[in-house]
């Protein structure tokens, strides 16, 4: 028994020592996961920032403190949580959430004003072999997505933040056949050949809207949850209510249904 139980032990410092063995990501070409899959590790990307916005797309979890140790307490984070359109304009709704850290395989949008460089972004997490990306569509039906980019990934026809043009997190319609997205990168794509103009719009922790500020009580609307799901198609406006309580978005506002 006691010969047993020390194979046991002996066992599980080995798989403590595994767990905790460097992970090194390429944030150039990209990493290939599918063997480190649901693995804990020590895994640390070293990501090339420029000062300003930039995006960011990571298979493994970070805390906001691992944020701060890692690129200071000044840089923020968002997501992407609405989109909404006027005509060729298509404005995109992102939110501060920082305080819920980076989540594994979700795209952001990363403000960093440090001085542009290579930074080294490093947990214990587990690490998740899976897409990430989040889907919306507008109120005139144009789908969006934005995706995170696992592999390097040709850029034509996609929309990105240009390092040259990153002061407002603007993603600019890409038509270089020899540009590419670095892994660990964002991106936006549309179906179809229109091209559009994409705004952004930066939204605190929590800022909701009243319906009434937004549309008119008959008019006809979508609304989705904070996933991007659409959870009611064409009601009127006023028929929000009687959704079951919850925070909703109606044209790339948060609406807060009591």
């Amino acid at each position: 028994m006691k010969k047993l139980f020390c194979m046991i032990a002996l066992a599980g410092l080995a798989l403590t020592a595994w767990s905790q063995t460097p992970l090194r990501l390429s944030t150039y070409n990209g990493t290939s996961l599918e063997r480190y899959d649901g693995q804990q590790r020590d895994v640390t990307a070293e990501r090339y920032l420029f000062t300003g916005w930039n995006t960011i797309s990571l298979p493994f979890s970070v805390t906001e403190q691992e944020i701060d140790e890692a690129l200071g307490q000044g840089v923020k984070l968002e997501r992407l949580v609405g989109v909404t359109q006027q005509g060729n304009e298509i404005l995109l709704s992102f939110q501060d959430c920082k305080a819920e850290g980076i989540k594994a395989n979700t795209p952001y949008i990363l403000y960093y004003p440090g001085e542009t460089g290579t930074k080294k972004i490093r947990a214990i997490a587990q690490v998740e072999n899976k897409e990430s990306k989040l889907t919306f569509t507008t109120d005139c039906g144009v789908e969006i997505t934005m995706n995170g980019a696992m592999l390097k990934t040709d850029g034509k026809d996609l929309y990105g933040i240009l390092a040259i043009n990153n002061v407002d997190a603007n993603f600019t319609h890409i038509d270089n056949e020899k540009a590419f997205f670095y892994a660990t990168r964002c991106f936006i794509s549309i179906p179809g050949e229109q091209q559009f103009t994409l705004i952004p719009r930066h939204m605190a922790p929590g800022e909701v809207t009243s319906i009434n500020s937004i549309v008119a009580e008959n008019d006809i609307i979508d609304v989705y949850n904070l996933l991007g799901m659409r959870v009611a198609h064409n009601i009127k406006a006023g028929e929000i209510n009687n959704l079951v309580p919850n925070v909703y978005i109606v044209n790339g506002h948060k609406v807060l249904v009591k």
